[in-house]
């Protein structure tokens, strides 16, 4: 069994004296796992980054094996991220959310473009970090938890939406939310695609989202937390924020309505 893919690498386990295990999410395989002979060395192990574009090689004897990579460096994205830590902490939030989400070799080949174009864009922290949630977004939607923005769940209007039902992912306009206004989630025009998307209105957004991570798609998963590579993220967007227009948090995520 063979197969050639390029790939974006995830993560690396030492396997042996010599050997690494690389966790990697191709387009046509999906995350795959395999060894790499001789990946501590001092000419591949530069290479072998998480976030790293390889092109690969797997073989193996039998599907259900691990099987061996052969892996060569197509491009490294660590240079653009190394000199900044909101980049860094991007970077690491991205392939460690992959490698949690994902189920093994099962194709998403949609979401391996978006992951693509997103870690291509890192270093450029103007707009970084509204890429980030758009693509956040793109994955609660292809792992079956898309929210649902376009109208109200209670009056059907597509107006004045400022709401998100925690159960459902619906969208909720201030007049529909009624009694259930303080349980539900903050729908901030960014989500919406509007606005100007400053760092505390992601940070809402996030916040947002992140309730959907934790409360939906974590325990479709098995209860295992979301890894803290993502709070680190906003972490590092939140000292950004600060420090640029004074102190901005995401709103708190409590209740479940009924929308």
């Amino acid at each position: 069994m063979d197969w050639r893919d390029t790939g974006i690498l995830l993560s690396t386990r030492k396997h042996g004296e010599t050997s690494l295990i690389l966790e990697v999410f191709t387009p046509e395989h999906g995350r795959h796992a395999g060894i790499v002979r001789g990946g501590t060395s001092r000419k591949l192990a530069p290479h072998l980054q998480p976030g790293a574009q390889l092109d690969l090689v797997w073989k193996a004897r039998l599907e259900e094996h691990i099987g061996a990579f052969t892996a060569e460096p197509q491009r490294s994205r660590a240079a653009n991220a190394m000199g900044d830590r909101l980049s860094l902490a991007g970077l690491n939030a991205v392939t460690a959310l992959l490698g949690f989400c994902l189920p093994e070799r099962e194709p998403h080949p949609a979401l391996y473009r978006r992951s693509e174009a997103l870690l291509d864009l890192l270093g450029q922290t103007d707009i970084w970090p509204l890429a980030y949630l758009q693509w956040e977004v793109a994955l609660l939607a292809e792992m079956g938890f898309a929210l649902d923005l376009t109208r109200c769940a209670a009056t059907g209007t597509t107006q004045d939406l400022t709401y998100v039902s925690p159960k459902t992912g619906r969208a909720v306009s201030t007049h529909g939310a009624g009694e259930w206004r303080d349980k539900l989630l903050p729908l901030p025009p960014v989500l919406l695609g509007q606005g100007d998307a400053s760092d505390g209105e992601i940070l809402i957004a996030l916040g947002t989202t992140g309730h959907f991570l934790d409360h939906h798609l974590a325990p479709s998963l098995g209860h295992t937390p979301i890894p803290d590579a993502r709070g680190r993220l906003l972490d590092r967007l939140s000292q950004r924020a600060a420090q640029m227009h004074g102190p901005s948090s995401p709103s708190p995520q409590s209740g479940i309505g009924n929308l």
